[in-house]
Parts: C-alpha cells; structure tokens; sequence
C-alpha cells in the first residue's frame, strides 16, 4: 500500500481552515472538467477499521464536491434479489456513468475478506477471489474508470475504543458509524481478518488501482489526505480527456448550469486490421441439411416439452439460463427465439432485443448494459444480438477503436466465465445461412407486407460486407468458444432443421 499525501498527522485546525478552500475550489474545478469530458468515472472506495471516519469522509465529500453529480453506492450483505443473481451483478447495476464520482462502500472486497476471516474461505480460495478481482478492476480501467482504493487505518485498539463511546447499552448509536465488521468478534477472526488485508494490499494494489493508507486518528487530517488523493485521481482522469473551459467556482453554487449534453459519438477512423487467421469454420459448414416436416413438428413438440419440463422443475431455481442469438441477417433468429418462447413460462423469461446502444449506454462501460439484464435464477433471458456486437458490428462497421474489439474477446470470456460459476447455463448460436438464401429472403421480405418491417437499408448494405462480416464471425467462434460457453453453428438454410437445433442443443445444455 501506499501512503497518503505528505501532511502532518495531527493536523491542526488553524492548519485545515488555510488548506481547505484552495482545495475545495481545486476539487471542484476538477469534477467539472470531468463532467465535461464525459470519457471517465471515478470510484472512491473508502475502506477500513469501524470507527476510522468513513462515514464521516464520505460527508465530507458532499461538502465539497457538487452533489448533483455524486453518487453512494453502498453494500451490505446481498438482499434475496441479489442472491439470485451472480457476485457482481450490482455492482454492474449501480455503475456510474462517465462524468460522475461514484464512493463505495462495501465494495466487492468485503465478501472475500469477511469470508477469509470466518474461515469460509480457505487460502487458495481467497488468492482466486482477489485474481477475480484484480480482472474485474483491469476491466474498468480499460473502459474509462478510475479507481481510488483507500484504506482508512485505526489500530484495533483505539478504533474499539472509539466504537465503545458511540454504541448505546440498547445497540443503538450516539452518532452515524459504518460499522462493517462489527459482526467479527472472536479475536481469532479479527487476527485472521488483519492478515486478510495485508494479502489483500500485496495481490490487488497495482499500477492501474494502487491502494492508499490513510490514517484515521485526526479527521482533520484524514479528510485532507483523502481530498487530495481524490484531486490526484481526478487530474489524471482529466488527462486523456478533452480539454474544457475551466469553470469559475467563486460564487458558483452548483455544476448544473455548466454541463451540456453528449455530443453525439462519432466513428471511430478505420485502423490497420490485424489479421487474425483463425480458420473458417462457418465456410465448412453443411447448410444442405434440412428436416421433413412431419420429422419437424414430431421434433419439436419432444423438445419444446422437454425444455418446459427442464425450466418447471424444482432443481431450475436455483439456475439460470441465458441465450445469445447471433448469426446472418435474416437466418431466422426471430423464428428460433418464438419456438424458444412457446415453451417457456412467460412469467419467467425475457426476450432482449439488442439494438445501437444509447446516450446513456455509451457513458458506461461496454458490458453494463448486458449485465442489467441478467435474470435472477429460475429465469431465463434470450438476447436477440448479444454483447457480441462488439467484435461483430461494431468491428466491422468501425463503431469502436481495434483496441477495444481485441480487448473484448477476453473481457466476454470473462463475463461468461462469471455467468457459469454462478450456476447459469450460457447457450449461444450463430444462425448461419448462404448468400443466395439471404437474397431470396431479402426479396421474399420486400414483397410480403406484414414482413417488410424486418428488412432495413442497414441489412443491404450489411450485405455487401458479407466477407468482413464471416471473417469477424470465424474470429469470434474461434476467440470465445470455451468449455463452459461453446459455440453452436446451426445450418439455417432450412428453418426447420435450424429451429429444433436451437432447441435439442438448449434442452441438452440444461441437462435434458
């Protein structure tokens, strides 16, 4: 860990009120630059002993920051929604768009911690929570957030002291305190819960996220530590982005008045691609097959059942399952998904039909819009176009930088990784049909009135990248393919046969 800016600890009060206003003023000149931006988040996670003053400095940053464009996002041990759903589901949820400070309390290291001071974690489970979690803060800094990790430090003895001076006889307190580990008692647990953090510091304090100890005896001192720190944090947020008007904060009450909206976000310029060779696995395949009609409702009806059997059971509660839909334009995705539909509860599932993301989609992290969307357990949800966008449109149409596709393939693992320890089943399909048969359905679509809906001028010109959309497609199977989430290419040129595939290779990945 690090230590905090050079200040005297016992930091006077005459010493804070000459500190305060130039850093104050400089905090919010700060923040109004990165609301300007719209390129960064901050997270500030205030960590630490009960009694140190986290509650304390997080009122203080309401004081001197503008409100407005401050957010608390608090944890406490996971609600029966919460439970259902994987590890980081909320945090995903409350993630802070660009432009806003997002502090943290109860963040995602307290499960692990907590869980290594109870025993519940042994050694080895407790180093692959803090790897997860070293990917997990890769990721976001990645995707434009930068992380402030602060460690507010009170020996064991003065901050038992302090907490015995608040609580009342009848649990209740003399004044606000977040108090986290109040449940950890036995001194074995609080020796073991010390050890926890000092392994905590050594595997997760990287260059990208470091961790900063602030001492927490003098609050004068550790507000001052901690304004700073966040300033630091602020200015090199500020230095990738754009350059703003600097905001006058004399007299000024609020930020609100300053902020503008999005500029909308332009293409990114086409780069030198780097080919990468992976070999054509749609190209070879069979889109001859097909399937007799009787062949095909006698199918149907046995898996369609099956897979209303599989979702009504007991056992499914405490699974989930999630199915991405990919695959040519017109190859059938929305007639997959409607024999997908017809055998489930309609109480239980969502379709999700993935289009451009909006204003407030591009101002958060790349997969926060899929993770919103994940089912609690016991439900399903069907995502017609997928986070694959990403390495898919996106690649081909140079909506994103190639940085940011070839980081995705690695980023998507990651997030279904997470998805299957969590106990849901991730099923995806390209839907994969020949240039002719698209042409045929492109016409028939033209000439049928309740079908014209579906055809866009985006499916022609699609069309006419056909081989920069196969090639993306082949690096996508090739890249993401893993044991616990494979591909299934489905030969559509037959709706038939492509239909009871979707649904024998579901039925059979639940189990069936």
């Amino acid at each position: 860990m690090f230590e905090s800016a050079a200040l005297p600890h016992d930091l006077s009060k005459e010493e804070f009120d000459k500190i305060e206003p130039r850093l104050r003023e400089d905090l919010l000149d700060a923040q109004f630059e990165l609301l300007e931006a719209k390129k960064k988040t901050i997270l500030v996670l205030i960590n630490g002993s009960d009694g140190a003053g986290k509650g304390e400095l997080l009122d203080r940053f309401y004081e001197w920051l503008d409100p407005h464009y401050l957010d608390t996002l608090s944890y406490f041990s996971p609600t029966p929604e919460e439970r259902k759903r994987p590890t980081y589901w909320r945090f995903w949820r409350d993630m802070p768009a660009h432009g806003r400070i997002g502090v943290v309390l109860g963040s995602w290291y307290h499960p692990a911690l907590d869980g290594r001071a109870r025993g519940l974690l042994d050694e080895a489970a407790f180093s692959q929570a803090l790897t997860e979690i070293n990917e997990f803060e890769t990721m976001l800094a990645a995707e434009g957030i930068t992380l402030l990790k602060l460690w507010l430090y009170l020996p064991d003895k003065e901050a038992r002291k302090r907490l015995k001076n608040v609580l009342r006889a009848d649990g209740s307190r003399r004044r606000p305190v977040v108090m986290e580990w109040n449940h950890i008692e036995a001194k074995k647990d609080r020796k073991r819960l010390n050890q926890a953090g000092l392994e905590m510091a050594d595997i997760t304090s990287t260059g990208q996220a470091p961790w900063y100890v602030v001492a927490g005896d003098n609050d004068r001192y550790r507000d001052v530590a901690a304004g700073r720190l966040l300033l630091e944090a602020l200015r090199r947020a500020g230095a990738d982005a754009a350059p703003a008007k600097r905001l006058k904060t004399k007299g000024s009450k609020s930020l609100k008045a300053a902020t503008k909206p999005a500029a909308e976000v332009p293409k990114v310029e086409p780069e030198a691609e780097i080919p990468l060779k992976t070999p054509s696995v749609i190209a070879a395949l069979n889109l001859k097959q097909s399937l007799d009609p009787d062949d095909y409702r006698e199918e149907l009806r046995h898996y369609q059942h099956a897979l209303t059997h599989i979702t009504t059971a007991k056992s499914f509660r405490g699974r989930g399952l999630v199915i991405a839909m990919e695959g040519n334009d017109a190859a059938g995705k929305g007639g997959a998904i409607l024999r997908i539909r017809e055998a489930l509860d309609p109480r239980s599932f969502r379709v999700h039909g993935i289009s451009a993301p909006t204003d407030e989609e591009r101002a958060h992290p790349y997969l926060w819009r899929f993770w919103r969307k994940i089912p609690m357990r016991g439900h399903t949800a069907i995502f017609d176009r997928s986070w694959y966008g990403r390495v898919l449109v996106e690649r081909v149409e140079g909506f994103c930088s190639q940085s940011e596709w070839l980081r995705a393939y690695h980023e998507i693992k990651d997030f279904e990784r997470q998805l299957q320890v969590a106990d849901y089943a991730v099923v995806k399909f390209w839907l994969a049909i020949s240039k002719d048969e698209q042409l045929q359905r492109f016409r028939l679509r033209e000439d049928t009135p309740v079908k014209r809906y579906k055809l866009t001028p985006d499916d022609w010109r699609n069309r006419e990248k056909w081989g920069a959309y196969e090639q993306a497609a082949n690096d996508m199977v090739n890249l993401t393919s893993t044991v616990h989430a494979p591909w299934t290419l489905v030969e559509a040129n037959d709706k038939n046969f492509a239909r009871v595939k979707v649904l024998r290779t579901i039925v059979e990945a639940l189990g069936g």
